[in-house]
């Protein structure tokens, strides 16, 4: 478990700071970070791999939450008003009376993250939102992946945003990260997947590629820059999305979505055949 330093239980409720930045850019990967929303903090409560700090809470959220959590909470609650919660976050966070200091997820061997789950995977290369993560993450657990993987740099890390937009999905699904995303994709091949770049212009869709009997890794690009070279060179093969020409791209994590969705479809109508 990755950790930073212990907050001061004693400061007060609506200081601001807290000992913790407001904004996920500002801190180190390794220093605690608040969660918020209702999703977002009942699912890393439920997760005994996360470390929770403090858990700040509305009367009427902390009511609604131990409703979804009946075994009870792992730490114990402080009740808080709206405006107060709301001084602890990143203006504009939607935190629906809950926020839960955390420290950040350790993720798995990418080997222990296959053998868990015979889903897919999804690499993101060049995807900096958090938000587009937590949305991918999201639907890959949605749809049965087994992992996330992005790039150990030149990627976001854990974030109030990244869990938020995840609803859950940050703390269910592995977001695993890369040092060398090339190698990566080596060691994808090896453990007996078959690498497949997402790109526009590629002359085989998807669907018409056959890939129904294989375990995929589907690496996609962010919308405006796509794959890296080494990247695209490391692809087995590159498929794209049918589409109409009324957009130019999709959002990375509709994309996602969509080749997921495909994969499943394409998965079952064998086994159903």
């Amino acid at each position: 478990m990755q950790g930073g330093r212990r907050q001061r239980a004693e400061r007060p409720i609506g200081a601001r700071g807290h000992g913790t930045p407001r904004a996920p850019q500002q801190r180190e990967r390794s220093q605690p970070f608040w969660l918020y929303g209702t999703h977002a903090v009942a699912a890393a409560l439920a997760n005994p791999a996360r470390r929770h700090r403090r858990l700040v809470a509305t009367e009427q959220a902390l009511q609604r939450l131990t409703r979804t959590l009946p075994e009870g909470l792992p730490v114990k609650p402080e009740c808080a008003t709206w405006e107060a919660i709301s001084r602890l976050l990143p203006p504009g966070a939607v935190h629906q009376g809950l926020a839960l200091l955390v420290d950040p997820l350790s993720p798995p061997p990418l080997a222990e993250a296959l053998a868990a789950s015979a889903g897919p995977v999804i690499v993101l290369d060049q995807v900096t939102d958090p938000r587009n993560v937590g949305a991918v993450l999201r639907s890959a657990a949605a749809f049965g992946a087994a992992a996330v993987i992005v790039p150990d740099r030149h990627a976001p890390g854990e974030s109030g945003a990244m869990a938020r937009a995840a609803a859950g999905a940050l703390d269910r699904l592995p977001l695993l990260r890369a040092v060398n995303l090339a190698r990566t994709l080596a060691a994808l091949k090896e453990a007996g997947l078959w690498v497949v770049g997402l790109e526009a212009t590629a002359e085989r869709t998807l669907a018409s590629a056959g890939l129904a009997d294989r375990r995929l890794a589907l690496v996609l690009g962010a919308e405006d820059e796509g794959m890296r070279r080494l990247t695209r060179e490391g692809c087995d093969l590159l498929v794209r999305l049918p589409q109409t020409r009324a957009v130019e791209s999709l959002n990375v994590s509709v994309a996602a979505a969509v080749a997921l969705y495909a994969v499943q479809a394409a998965r079952l109508e064998a086994l159903a055949a």
